[in-house]
């Protein structure tokens, strides 16, 4: 019997755009023959819609990324929980009559950044008893609030990068405090970070204090909850990481490397979605054996430690002395053919459709509530 799988996609958040470009990355790799798709577009605004599953209505166009429209008839989600191992039945609003859409088996969320990727679509999800990939809900709250993140990683253990979390109204009412500190505690250069935002989003590179106030706007026009961190001379690696099967430890790539030219400060937003500078991926990192296996140890165990499910791309700096700091973990990482996660774990030798059949198949044996 074929399994049906809902592909959400779009969202609120700043990340909207990216989020539309995997979901046609997955659409056009993702196993027809064993999966029904149907396609769910969540508009800026939170509306859901029945979209489009060709691929290629989710392509980039002329540097510009695809976006959910209103065009489409109103998806409903269901009003209450069914039975947990029964489909979910989503019903569409067409022509002003409520009419059933499909029984769905698995969600399979690509939502990026905030209303998606930070717990509250899974909390969604698990109130209506439906299989879905990727973590639950803790776990990707935890995941998309970088302080945080870090606060259990450091208990844990693993060592991230020092810094500091400012909110807006604190730095609106005590701004010399925060710079003091920062001049004392922690040598510039600072990297200035929306706390709950990804895609390197209101990122910015500071390397003068006059700089600083300008950086912190940015990222508070993401987040009003922000981390400045003090830059760590390294190299920047990244490491896919998969749930393990049965019970297993979490399987984990060779990891890459991401390695900027002198035209670019660090790896941004439009280097890293729309062409912008120089950028050559390595994979695999060329580094020593040894150094590479601590990488995927560590990224392993930041799995584990923040109670990760699915998959997950750690995102560490290695420094010239071997040690390796951990940066950040992305429950739902960049999904596209392209894309540094799907890349590592081709070079594993799981190509882009294996991929998105393990994360389904997981999902679907997965314990529904409290687990």
């Amino acid at each position: 019997m074929t399994t049906t799988v809902a592909l959400l996609f779009g969202g609120r958040s700043g990340e909207h755009g990216i989020s539309c470009v995997t979901a046609g990355g997955i659409l056009g790799a993702i196993d027809r023959e064993k999966y029904e798709v149907i396609a769910v577009g969540v508009t800026r605004d939170g509306r859901y819609v029945q979209v489009s599953d060709d691929p290629a209505a989710w392509s980039m166009v002329g540097g510009r990324a695809p976006e959910v429209t209103e065009d489409g008839p109103e998806v409903l989600l269901p009003a209450a929980a069914h039975r947990p191992g029964e489909p979910m039945l989503l019903r569409v609003v067409r022509d002003g009559r409520v009419e059933p859409l499909a029984e769905i088996d698995v969600v399979f969320p690509l939502l990026h950044g905030s209303y998606g990727e930070d717990g509250t679509i899974q909390g969604a999800l698990d109130l209506l008893d439906v299989p879905y990939v990727g973590s639950g809900v803790l776990a990707s709250a935890l995941c998309m609030e970088k302080a945080s993140t870090k606060r259990a990683l450091e208990a844990g253990g693993l060592t991230c990068a020092p810094g500091i979390v400012v909110h807006q109204d604190r730095w609106e009412r005590q701004p010399r405090a925060v710079l003091e500190h920062l001049r004392t505690e922690h040598p510039l250069p600072w990297f200035v970070k929306p706390s709950r935002a990804g895609s390197s989003l209101g990122v910015t590179r500071v390397t003068r204090e006059e700089d600083l106030e300008a950086a912190l706007q940015a990222a508070f026009a993401q987040d009003p909850l922000v981390v400045i961190e003090q830059a760590v001379s390294g190299r920047e690696v990244e490491c896919g990481v998969l749930q393990g099967i049965d019970g297993a430890e979490p399987r984990t790539t060779v990891p890459g490397e991401v390695k900027v030219g002198e035209d670019l400060e660090f790896y941004d937003y439009e280097s890293k979605y729309f062409g912008k500078g120089t950028v050559d991926i390595q994979v695999p990192a060329q580094l020593p054996d040894a150094v590479l296996e601590e990488v995927r140890h560590v990224a392993a165990q930041a799995f584990e430690i923040l109670g990760l499910e699915g998959l997950a791309r750690v995102d560490v700096f290695v420094t010239d002395e071997g040690q390796v700091i951990v940066n950040e973990v992305n429950t739902m990482p960049g999904f596209t053919p392209y894309s540094m996660f799907p890349v590592l774990w081709a070079n594993m030798g799981v190509d882009y459709t294996a991929l998105i059949t393990d994360l389904v198949e997981q999902a679907l044996t997965r314990r529904i509530g409290l687990r």
